[in-house]
């Protein structure tokens, strides 16, 4: 399944991380991760069942659906509460942490748009299944996953930015557009277009203000600004960062480095 080749990463890097006295905090996320990643296998099992219903039901079959449907909403309430729950802690990881804290982002996004697949089809009444179906086209999300696993994993920046240029302009009103923006600046970043970096970022900055991608766009400049030798801009938009956002974990990351350019 798709979800489990996006936590590979997460696998990988606890692997990584086995050598070092892993932390209480470390350890605990872990035992959260692996408990969310059965409550998403629970709930695909539940939703491949659903889609598997056919039509001329008997009452006792419409019965069973009926139950189902239900168990399913609630392995979509827990996963909501998974998804808070996550969202609080990757609020508090330090700068030892930000490898893990980037991937757990990922699989945060990656929840997100689960719950949102689930939702849908939840809303939708059971069709009966066609005999013969059409090749599925790739969807939004999709487009975007595979856009981004390029950018992060695969080091095909230059391509993984052309696909999110496309989602862009294809799905511009998207609730992911404005993560979409924000990797286009990563991946402007990794082909060291440092320049075309600030721009994106800046852009993400002005027209998403109050999106939580903005504190992570700030300080991903004010580190392009650092990675040119231009320190005292970089001074500048890390001082803005910690006034903007000063409960951010962004703004906890700008400190630590303003405090080692002093």
């Amino acid at each position: 399944m798709i979800i489990w080749k996006r936590l590979l990463p997460i696998l990988a890097l606890v692997a990584l991380l086995a050598g070092c006295i892993p932390t209480q905090r470390q350890l605990t996320m872990e035992r959260d991760l692996e408990e969310m990643k059965r409550r998403l296998a629970a709930s695909e099992r539940a939703l491949a069942s659903q889609q598997n219903q056919r039509g001329d039901e008997t009452s006792n079959r419409l019965e069973t659906l009926s139950r189902r449907q239900a168990e399913l909403q609630a392995n979509l309430d827990a996963l909501r509460l998974e998804q808070q729950a996550l969202n609080g802690r990757l609020a508090d990881f330090s700068q030892a942490d930000n490898e893990l804290r980037d991937e757990l982002s990922l699989v945060r996004d990656d929840l997100g748009l689960k719950i949102s697949a689930i939702e849908d089809k939840l809303a939708k009444p059971t069709a009966k299944p066609q005999a013969t179906q059409a090749p599925v086209a790739e969807t939004p999300e999709d487009l975007y996953r595979r856009a981004v696993a390029m950018i992060r994993t695969e080091e095909r920046h230059a391509e993984g930015r052309d696909l999110l240029q496309r989602f862009l302009q294809q799905h511009p009103q998207h609730s992911l557009s404005v993560n979409a923006s924000y990797w286009v600046g990563e991946a402007y970043y990794g082909e060291k277009k440092y320049e075309n970096a600030i721009l994106q970022f800046q852009d993400v900055i002005d027209k998403h203000s109050d999106h939580p991608k903005a504190a992570a766009a700030q300080l991903k400049q004010g580190i392009t600004f650092q990675t040119l030798g231009d320190n005292q801009s970089a001074k500048a938009i890390f001082n803005k960062l910690v006034d903007t956002f000063p409960l951010s974990a962004e703004a906890k990351e700008a400190k630590r480095r303003l405090s080692s350019m002093s």
